[in-house]
């Protein structure tokens, strides 16, 4: 099959309809970065079946429909068509119908995504098989995108078999094998679980049996039950309506006690109503009585609360009089202390005044002596600053000066001590040098020892091999055998197991005659038809049961027809029953009915198949009637020679499993074996690696140490060169600070200035000290003579009011007199009044007495009326209760028996009167109730002792049976389709075993020319790791370019891994050619002079194969070697162009 068009509509950044032309030769695709390149090779791995979003760059597969740009609408769906030649018909059986094939994948939005093949449409797994099966697909290493190269070199070896598998044609193979391994556990599965359902099956059919002969058992106790409680049912009816008949009678006589309670109870009603009818006009003068008798009490507390008012009015106008005359003397006694308080306040007036005179001239002349000193003290504060501004600069100028001259030392030290440093570590590493050389040395001769030991491990194993091949092909030949003895003698087991179970089954308890006997086996019929069921009779003495009784022998026996012979020559057994079988002979079918007519009385003969002729003419063919004593008899003989046969058997086995035993421990210690040499090789094979990877340091060791003394001979003469410099910049610093001026004399200078400011400062001080003194006393001599003016006029004010308060004094003490004299007079009045209401108290107490007593009495009359109807409301409520219980037990009487028919008609669908007729029983002569009773319950836990039965279990047993057989045939068919797929399964590993190794031989072989093709020289390999099985082994590469040792390819530059990865590809296109090859920018690590090999490797490759080649470069090398070109590019943002030009046609119009 060849690619010959990829189409795109749609897809990521081309929104239109795109074509791309693939043609043989290599066809190159370029463009500026982020144009849409790479979105080709995407949508060729999206066509052929990726199903990872994150292979498409993407979140979800949805993303791959165009998304919109600034002025184009986002699509609603994307399609990719790939059109594939198929002239040669090498496409599979269901696209092997026309010369093209177009296969089409369209996703739409909120759908997914559907595949087309030639209009047609198919499943995307029949797309990956097509494109497996011609060794490309979805995730070929054919289709190299960008950082594959790199994924390959970074690859485990187990990923990187997979272009092994490239190469053999066999990326199919695995996903068919998995298909067959999963049908393979899924059979497994089912035959597991049939196996389970056989044997539920056979249990369930056991318990069928037991569940058959517990159903019947549960019917006969259910029909003795359903007796038993028709018989409670009906004795327990006729109990209730006897108690209703008792009931009815006694109800009668309570309605008539009811009525006489009733007409008492009427009595005592009316003698109550007449006593209630006195009560309330007593109740009322009472009332009355004891209002009046409240009324004159609280009027007599009244006049106590009016006199204990008028005592404390007394007490509180007494105490305001005294009050007021002590106001009046404290007044006066205020008006004396006014009149000295302000004469002293005058005095201190008149002083203050004095005080003040001549207070403005001392004032003044303390300013001018403060104003004077102070501009002393600015004068020399300025000179101060001036001063000391010089120093500082002057010691700023000393300390940079000194800091240059430290800096510049230590530099100078630091320098020596470097150079010194860098001396040491300059015989360091010539010693490490040295060191490094010795260990170079080891190395190679350590590599070259582990190579020939590795050689040597290598013809171990394969002898080991060997070895075990052969042992393990007479092991399986020996677990034939051992296989095939054992499922004999279990097969054997079976059937003798089952027919000892049959013929044990069958054997009678008291013992029959049957199983004393032995006959040649051939004349079991022939026996069972002259004795029949007889022989089912045991041996018995003589006055036992019914069987053989010994009995001595005829004196003379009969003489039998002449061409019969006697049976007793091929039987054996009891002597009682001698007599009978020497009346039987053998004779042949045809010969029978003719000697029949001969036989004397007694006398049978029968034949080999079981025909009987009787000396009374009795005949009975085989066919009309077989003997289950024949069968018996056969089964006895056919038991006999299975334990012989088994026994033969068993030794068989026994002996085959004792050789394959021996086999087995054989192929263990074989195996052993081979597992260690195995073991050894990949030992000595990892010594190997070790090895080189040992000379491989110790090489890079060596140069490392090379340029290490080169760098530090190189670091001394820097250090010595800076230690010089640092001394001339150390002499100059230090010139530097000589020629500065003296410090210390100029902070000297500083410090006579500082003391002289000092002093002014003091001065100054002093004066505006006293300046302020003076100020102060004369403010407070001000605040103090208008404090003494504002005492002054408040004291004459309060003079004044004194006068107008003691006169109002004075007015309210001789009211207060006035009002005592008033409160004086109150008790007097009120005690004449309390004399009054205390004789009206007496009247009234007296009144509410007598109307009390006489309340008393009726009250005590309406008790004993009361008292008395209620007795006979007790009385005749008791009545009533026993009326309405007599009527209740007879409702319920009555209720009792209609539910007792109720249940008689509801179980028994019958009256009670048919009922007794059904159980035809005499009433007076059932059982009582509690008996019947009883018996039902013991009926009842019977039946509830059997548990759940199923009264179906004959009918589920036959159903059950029939499921059995039916999966037991299956069980049959699920274990040869186990067989069937295991066996492809074999053939599949087998065939892709030996498919793999082929591929293997070439691609290696291809790769080391390749190599050494790209290289100009050197060696490669392929190597297989991690297994002895090649369908689970690694894959690791072993390279080493010209100049160079031999290294895994992690180890090589990122140019050398490049056209390593790109040589081991293009071998695979040798060994298998992928009809299509992709290489996205694997160009991009090489030079020009690797670009140049790159492109003659790309011609070769097209020469030698029919693979069509798509090159995604930037590189103008690259470019120019191509057969034409596809330009992609974004003059619309974010949607993608494509523009083609075949070079060749353009060289011809050129030339």
């Amino acid at each position: 099959m060849r690619f010959s068009k990829l189409r795109l509509t749609g897809f990521k950044s081309f929104v239109d309809p795109t074509d791309l032309i693939i043609s043989d030769g290599l066809t190159g695709v370029v463009g500026p970065n982020g144009c849409g390149k790479s979105n080709l090779l995407e949508a060729l791995r999206w066509v052929m079946g990726e199903n990872r979003p994150k292979s498409m760059r993407g979140g979800g597969m949805e993303d791959v429909i165009f998304a919109g740009a600034h002025s184009r609408g986002a699509r609603n769906f994307a399609e990719v068509s790939l059109q594939i030649d198929n002239t040669e018909r090498l496409a599979p059986s269901g696209f092997n119908d026309s010369d093209n094939l177009e296969i089409v994948r369209r996703i739409t939005r909120d759908v997914g995504s559907a595949y087309k093949a030639n209009t047609k449409d198919v499943r995307a797994r029949d797309v990956q098989m097509l494109f497996a099966d011609a060794s490309t697909g979805a995730h070929s290493p054919a289709l190299v995108g960008q950082g594959q190269i790199a994924m390959l070199i970074n690859a485990k070896p187990k990923a990187r078999r997979r272009i092994l598998e490239e190469a053999a044609g066999i990326s199919g193979l695995y996903q068919r094998r998995h298909e067959a391994e999963l049908k393979l556990k899924g059979t497994e599965t089912n035959l597991l679980r049939v196996d389970d359902v056989i044997e539920q099956l056979a249990a369930q059919l056991a318990q069928l049996a037991r569940q058959a002969r517990q159903a019947q058992r549960y019917r006969d106790i259910g029909e003795q039950l359903r007796r038993a409680e028709g018989m409670l049912l009906y004795r327990r009816w006729r109990e209730a309506d006897d108690t209703r008949l008792a009931a009815e009678q006694v109800d009668r006589a309570r309605v008539t006690q009811a009525a006489k309670a009733e007409a008492m109870a009427r009595l005592g009603t009316e003698a109550r109503a007449q006593a209630e009818e006195k009560l309330p006009a007593l109740r009322d003068e009472e009332a009355i009585a004891a209002a009046v008798l409240q009324r004159l009490v609280v009027q007599r507390d009244a006049l106590t609360a009016q006199e204990a008012q008028a005592r404390q009015a007394i007490e509180t106008l007494s105490n305001r009089i005294l009050q007021l005359g002590r106001d009046i003397d404290r007044e006066s006694g205020l008006n004396r202390d006014a009149g000295e308080t302000m004469e002293q306040l005058e005095w201190e007036a008149r002083e203050l005044s004095k005080a003040s005179q001549g207070h403005e001239d001392r004032l003044g002349e303390a300013v001018d002596r403060s104003r004077d000193a102070s501009g002393v003290l600015q004068g020399h504060e300025g000179h101060l600053a001036q001063l000391t501004e010089d120093v500082a600069r002057l010691a700023a100028r000393h300390q940079s000066a000194q800091r240059l001259v430290e800096d510049h030392n230590r530099a100078l030290m630091r320098a020596m001590g470097e150079g010194d440093r860098a001396r040491t570590a300059v015989d360091e590493a010539k010693a490490a040098l040295i060191r490094v050389e010795a260990e170079f040395e080891a190395a190679i001769e350590a590599e070259e020892e582990t190579r020939e030991a590795a050689e040597l491990a290598e013809e171990a194993l394969a002898a080991a091999d060997e070895m075990r091949s052969e042992t393990q092909a007479r092991e399986s030949d020996a677990r034939a055998q051992r296989s095939e003895a054992e499922g004999e003698l279990g097969a054997l087991r079976a059937e003798v197991t089952a027919l000892a179970k049959l013929v044990e089954r069958d054997t009678a308890e008291g013992g029959q005659v049957l199983d004393e006997l032995q006959v040649e086996p051939g004349f079991e019929k022939a026996l069972g038809a002259a004795l029949a069921d007889d022989l089912r009779m045991p041996l018995v003495a003589v006055d036992g049961p019914s069987g053989w009784v010994d009995l001595p022998g005829y004196g003379r026996d009969l003489p039998m027809p002449e061409g019969s012979q006697p049976l007793a020559r091929h039987v054996s057994g009891p002597v009682a029953l001698g007599r009978r079988i020497a009346q039987i002979a053998l004779v042949d079918g045809d010969t029978g009915p003719r000697l029949q007519a001969q036989l004397q009385p007694g006398q049978r003969l029968v034949s080999l198949e079981g025909d009987l002729w009787r000396w009374d003419g009795f005949r009975a063919w085989a066919e009309d009637a077989p003997s289950a004593a024949a069968l018996r008899l056969e089964q006895l003989n056919r038991l006999e020679a299975l334990k012989q046969e088994m026994e033969r058997v068993g030794a068989r086995a026994e002996g085959a499993r004792a050789a394959h035993e021996v086999l087995v421990r054989k192929l263990e210690q074989v195996a052993q074996a081979d597992q260690d040499a195995r073991q050894a090789r990949r030992a000595a094979d990892q010594r190997v690696a070790d090895s080189a990877r040992t000379l491989s340091r110790a090489e890079a060791n060596r140069n490392l140490a090379e340029g290490k003394l080169e760098t530090l001979g190189i670091a001394v003469a820097r250090h010595d060169e800076d230690a010089e410099a640092a001394q001339e910049h150390l002499s100059e610093a230090k010139e530097g600070l000589e020629d500065l001026g003296d410090l210390d004399s100029a902070r000297i200078g500083v410090e006579d200035v500082k003391q002289a400011v000092e002093a002014a400062r003091v001065t100054m001080l002093s004066y505006r000290s006293a300046h302020d003194e003076l100020r102060r006393e004369g403010e407070a001599r001000t605040k103090r003579a208008q404090q003494v003016t504002k005492e002054v006029s408040g004291w004459k004010h309060r003079l004044d009011s004194a006068e107008r308060r003691i006169t109002e004094l004075a007015e309210r003490r001789e009211a207060s007199q006035e009002e005592l004299e008033e409160a004086n007079a109150v008790p007097f009045e009120i005690a004449e009044t309390r004399e009054e209401l205390t004789e009206a108290i007496e009247d009234a107490e007296a009144r509410k007495a007598d109307a009390s007593d006489a309340l008393v009495g009726a009250e005590t009359v309406l008790r004993d009326a009361v008292q008395t109807e209620r007795e006979a409301e007790r009385l005749a409520s008791e009545a009533r209760e026993a009326r309405a219980r007599a009527e209740a037990l007879s409702e319920a009487a009555r209720e009792t028996v209609g539910h007792a028919a109720e249940r008689i008609a509801e179980d028994q669908q019958v009256t009670p009167q048919q009922l007794l007729e059904q159980l035809d029983a005499d009433p007076d002569d059932m059982p009582a109730a509690e008996v019947l009773e009883v018996e039902v319950n013991r009926h009842k836990r019977q039946r509830d002792a059997l548990g759940a039965v199923n009264l179906r279990a004959e009918e589920d047993a036959r159903e059950i049976q029939e499921e059995h057989d039916t999966l037991v045939s299956e069980k049959t068919d699920l274990e040869e389709a186990v067989k069937t797929l295991r066996n492809g399964i074999a053939s599949l590993n087998r065939e892709g075993r030996e498919r793999l190794l082929t591929a293997f031989e070439q691609v290696n072989g291809s790769f080391s020319s390749l190599f050494r093709h790209l290289f100009g020289g050197g060696e490669a390999s392929l190597v297989m790791v991690e297994s002895d099985d090649p369908l689970d082994a690694g894959l690791e590469i072993m390279c080493q370019p010209p100049g160079k040792k031999l290294s895994t390819l992690s180890l090589l530059s990122g140019g050398e891994q490049t056209l390593t990865a790109m040589a081991l590809i293009f071998a695979v296109f040798l060994a298998n050619p992928a009809p299509i090859c992709v290489l996205d920018e694997v160009d991009a690590p090489l030079d020009d002079a690797n670009v140049t090999r790159f492109c003659d490797l790309l011609d070769e490759m097209c020469r030698q194969t029919d693979t069509r080649f798509l090159i995604i470069t930037h590189h103008a090398v690259t470019m120019a070697r191509m057969d034409r070109l596809f330009g992609v590019t974004m003059q619309e943002q974010g949607v993608s162009q494509l523009v083609s030009v075949d070079l060749k046609k353009a060289e011809a119009m050129v030339a």
